[in-house]
């Protein structure tokens, strides 16, 4: 049996252990999530992506993957369906479109959609949404806003970086400075780092972002690849040798860039970069996950069952929200044991993610 593939067995024990000793009331486990009222019918459920695409093998399609799976399960119907925004200005006008088509439920992705759910919710307060990464105060009653501790997940993956680094420099980046849905990523990236220092007696830099500060280094879009390569470069050329881009498809440029060079790794986000980017393979060192996919498929079957209710939902190591998704073979056994001890730590609350 492979590293990768012990590995994610480890992690979904991991996981098990978790959500029995920390139950939620708002969010059901992926294996709960199969069982449904009896006789529910199935629902319309509509995507509105933001401007990376539906198949930018990260944002948009993980939470697409929560659509598909639903309609597999018989949660949702056949002719559930999607409408990707190229700008900004295609928001209120797709999730418009999609109220038109009566949408039992409108998924919209992202921080940047937040204005325009909010107001299409206001003007619509039968209609039933989900956001990505966005949660309002006060609540909306027909919006469930998921959001994401991604900063767990993003420790675990430091602290493996600062393992395997051999210069002692890694590097993050991200395509827009958005509060939580990306910054979290890099975050609990330099505090996993940190942490590794503090255990090993190490200095292992991390360049790019500033916790304190919240500043580092962003590419200015989810769509540019060239843009991904020359913030890569730049990061390789002072050093580092592991890079996380919190980017969207404008990361696949740093893997391309990896597999160019041979002696640097990547760290995917959202995805499992191994099944939507296997031509990288061999320099892809992990993925941080993000369960949009699982807290999609919740969010549809609470709408099957009758129990939808507006608020926000937090999406955690605890119920398969975040986590860290197999590592790539090369890496030591040993170093590996101690990302999973880390990972129950942090589940079981002993570990504390940032200050």
């Amino acid at each position: 049996m492979s590293k990768r593939l012990l590995f994610f067995v480890a992690l979904l024990a991991v996981f098990s252990l978790v959500a029995a000793g920390c139950g939620d009331d708002d969010v059901t486990t992926t294996a709960e999530a199969a069982t449904t009222m009896a006789g529910a019918e199935p629902i319309l459920a509509c995507q509105v992506t933001d401007t990376g695409g539906i198949d930018d093998k990260s944002f948009n399609q993980t939470a697409w993957k929560g659509v598909t799976d639903a309609v597999a399960a018989g949660l949702a119907t056949a002719d559930s369906d999607y409408v990707e925004s190229q700008v900004e200005t295609d928001y209120a006008p797709n999730i418009q479109a999609m109220l038109d088509r009566g949408c039992d439920l409108i998924i919209t992705v992202g921080y940047l959609l937040g204005d325009a759910t909010a107001a299409a919710a206001t003007d619509n307060p039968d209609q039933l949404f989900e956001i990505l990464d966005f949660a309002y105060e006060p609540a909306y009653d027909n919006i469930i806003g998921a959001v994401f501790t991604t900063d767990q997940a993003a420790f675990l993956a430091g602290y493996l970086a600062a393992g395997v680094t051999q210069t002692g420099k890694v590097a993050t980046y991200g395509g827009i400075a958005i509060p939580g849905a990306v910054t979290d990523f890099m975050d609990g990236f330099v505090w996993g780092v940190e942490y590794y220092n503090e255990q090993k007696g190490t200095s292992v830099e991390v360049l790019g972002w500033d916790v304190e500060s919240q500043t580092g280094s962003f590419t200015g879009d989810f769509e540019s690849l060239d843009n991904g390569r020359s913030m890569t470069q730049s990061f390789i050329d002072e050093g580092a040798d592991v890079i996380l881009p919190v980017a969207g498809p404008v990361g696949e440029a740093s893997a391309a860039l990896a597999a160019e060079l041979g002696d640097v790794w990547v760290i995917g986000v959202d995805a499992d970069w191994f099944v939507t980017l296997p031509q990288y393979s061999d320099v892809i060192l992990t993925s941080v996950l993000k369960g949009l996919d699982v807290s999609v498929y919740n969010v549809i079957e609470q709408v099957v069952n009758d129990t939808f209710e507006g608020g926000t939902m937090v999406m955690s190591l605890a119920n398969d929200g975040v986590g860290l998704g197999p590592i790539n073979d090369a890496v030591d056994a040993a170093l590996v044991a101690e990302v999973q001890s880390i990972m129950a730590g942090v589940g079981d609350g002993s570990i504390t993610v940032g200050s």
